[in-house]
């Protein structure tokens, strides 16, 4: 906008003066001060108005009463994961996905019925801009401490310093991206970014980290492993403790958030129990005479067979299935490229491609399975399926050259056997793959060129995954590869995982319909050699990087697909996972006193919004 000196200066360009000058200030205003929002969406807007009552997946008529028994399989020495040691042997509960965050609370909440949705927790309302630069969270007033003190800016601020000195990853990373975290008046927070931000960083800090009181923790014993009872904020208090057995909670009747729509229908009962067991087998048991309420099941064979006790054949027990609308994610033996036997990506697509899933999937599961063949297959963000269109090519660059052109054009899959556990066809693609890589078969053994056999131990955690893996390990047999199987206790199998110690490892990647800033923990070349992060594979790539970046930092759906499809075909074509199954359904058995709503979310079955029918 260009402006004569003389308008402005003159009497008769008083008004245009003041009309102009207004304009030039209104910009900057609008970045100094953000209009409050209820919610905030990865993508566009969030999708409930400003006075939403509650979430569309609870029923918010529901009577809080009762009691819910939870069982695991593991232990416990402690009551803080947010630190290295208490990483896996932490209770669950204290800050828990799957039941709910009953002791520890992040300023904002997830809703389960968006891709990547939050609204108002501790923080009742937030500001940004539309660069993404800051985030100000505006305190709920009425927010409080089990204790009664209020939570405060000055609480928040030291949450995040001390998780940054003294936390483990990723909690100890989140101020990474931070420039200045501030006060603004008497119930506000605001944190102002530098240039490692992307767009979801603001979503990270509103939900992935605890906000901790201050006057009730202590920073120079927060890092070791404790059992003694904190301070939280939310909707439990902790009862009693058995250490390494089971750890019970009790509802806050003074609960300060109990009322507010992002809290409606949830927290529902009085008492919730999580019991430990020390195998899986035991915990079933248990469920089987009412000691446990809940069994979500992930064995389809035991899904079929294990439920013709009376209380499951009288309707006491109910199987539900249900049917969430996310994508596949990732099951697999997972290759741990650290060690030099897997640095050859030839290898390890050799090594995938004799694994026969049919064979398996027939013999041990009844053929209820589909073999998985990418990270996000089942969704619009998945290779598997979609070709790269231009948006794609161009942001993979020169690392498309390296991509095989089936991945390119989203067909590539992992070969069908015929079934019979020996199929030639297959087994010979194999051989002749690791014969590029430096490998023959001598005297029934495959060696490299030294004459050193091909051979490596897969690290199981239970009867389920050592069973896959005696199937996988009959397979290599028949091309000379000699691979031993060893099942650790779950202490054991938690340390290993932590410090990368083993050859190859079972694990399950989850897929969502926004993924973010959790892939670098899983697969960047920053978190490769950091223990206590997910990236199992050891993966170092800098395409994969680049990808990762562009899909936090995607303005557009377009784009963001783009990014999220270019990362999937590197992550197949990399080989560092052999792939398995899904069955794109959650099963779970419950006793008939647990009872949940009829609405059934985007990401599936919720738990923490079911209710104990006895109460009503």
């Amino acid at each position: 906008m260009i402006i004569s000196r003389r308008i402005l200066h003159s009497q008769k360009g008083s008004y245009v003066r003041r009309l102009v000058l207004s304009l030039l200030f209104l910009p900057l205003c609008g970045l100094a001060h953000a209009e409050p929002l209820h919610g905030i969406a990865m993508h566009g807007q969030a999708a409930l108005p400003s006075d939403y009552t509650h979430f569309n997946y609870v029923n918010p008529q529901v009577k809080k009463g009762g009691k819910i028994a939870y069982g695991v399989v593991g232990t416990f020495d402690s009551l803080n994961p947010f630190v290295l040691k208490g990483m896996r042997t932490t209770a669950r509960g204290i800050w828990d996905p799957e039941y709910g965050n009953l002791f520890y609370e992040s300023l904002m909440s997830r809703t389960s019925d968006e891709p990547f949705s939050l609204y108002g927790l501790l923080a009742e309302s937030v500001e940004w801009d539309d660069a993404r630069s800051f985030i100000q969270f505006n305190l709920n007033p009425k927010a409080h401490w089990h204790d009664g003190q209020p939570v405060t800016p000055e609480d928040v601020i030291f949450s995040f310093n001390l998780l940054q000195e003294k936390g483990r990853p990723p909690y100890n990373r989140r101020l990474d991206v931070v420039e200045k975290m501030e006060k603004v008046g008497d119930h506000s927070v605001r944190f102002t970014f530098n240039d490692k931000a992307n767009r979801e960083t603001p979503l990270i800090i509103a939900l992935s980290s605890p906000i901790l009181p201050k006057h009730a923790t202590n920073p120079d014993t927060f890092e070791q492993t404790s059992l003694d009872i904190p301070v939280g904020s939310g909707p439990y208090k902790i009862k009693s403790i058995r250490p390494g057995e089971k750890i019970v909670y009790q509802r806050d009747p003074n609960y300060w958030g109990k009322n507010i729509p992002a809290k409606v229908g949830f927290d529902n009962y009085d008492e919730i129990s999580v019991t430990y067991f020390l195998q899986d087998s035991t915990l079933f048991e248990a469920f089987k005479k009412g000691d446990v309420d809940v069994y979500p099941e992930g064995d389809s064979s035991h899904w079929a067979r294990a439920y013709d006790f009376p209380a499951a054949t009288n309707g006491d027990v109910i199987r539900e299935t249900f049917q969430p609308s996310t994508p596949s994610g990732m099951l697999g033996f997972v290759f741990n490229t650290r060690r030099a036997i897997f640095a050859d990506p030839k290898v390890r697509e050799a090594l995938s491609l004799a694994f026969d899933f049919e064979w398996m999937n027939k013999t041990l599961y009844g053929g209820v399975f589909k073999r998985t063949q990418s990270f996000w297959q089942n969704s619009g963000l998945g290779a598997f399926g979609n070709a790269a269109d231009e948006r794609e090519v161009a942001l993979l660059g020169p690392a498309k050259d390296r991509l095989d052109p089936a991945i390119l054009a989203g067909n590539y899959k992992m070969p069908v056997t015929d079934g019979s556990g020996a199929d030639r066809k297959v087994l010979k693609q194999s051989v002749a793959l690791l014969g590029e890589a430096g490998f023959t078969i001598k005297g029934g053994k495959m060696v490299d060129a030294a004459g050193k056999p091909l051979s490596f131990e897969v690290m199981t955690q239970n009867e389920g995954q050592e069973k896959m893996a005696i199937a996988y390990q009959r397979a290599l047999s028949l091309i000379g590869v000699d691979m031993t199987i060893r099942t650790v206790d779950d202490a054991q199998y938690q340390s290993r995982s932590n410090s990368y110690d083993y050859d190859m490892i079972v694990k399950a990647y989850t897929s969502s319909l926004s993924p973010g800033a959790e892939q670098v923990y899983r697969w960047d070349s920053s978190s490769r050699d950091a223990q206590g992060t997910f990236n199992y594979a050891g993966a170092a790539d800098p395409d994969i990087d680049r990808m990762i970046d562009a899909l936090v930092n995607a303005r557009s759906m377009e784009d963001f697909q783009a990014a999220v499809r270019a990362y999937d075909r590197l992550l197949v074509a990399g080989h560092y996972v052999v792939p398995l199954y899904h069955i794109g359904e959650q099963w779970v058995a419950h006793w008939k006193h647990i009872a949940r709503p009829d609405k059934v979310p985007l990401y599936g079955y919720q738990l923490p919004v079911w209710w104990d029918a006895r109460a009503q």
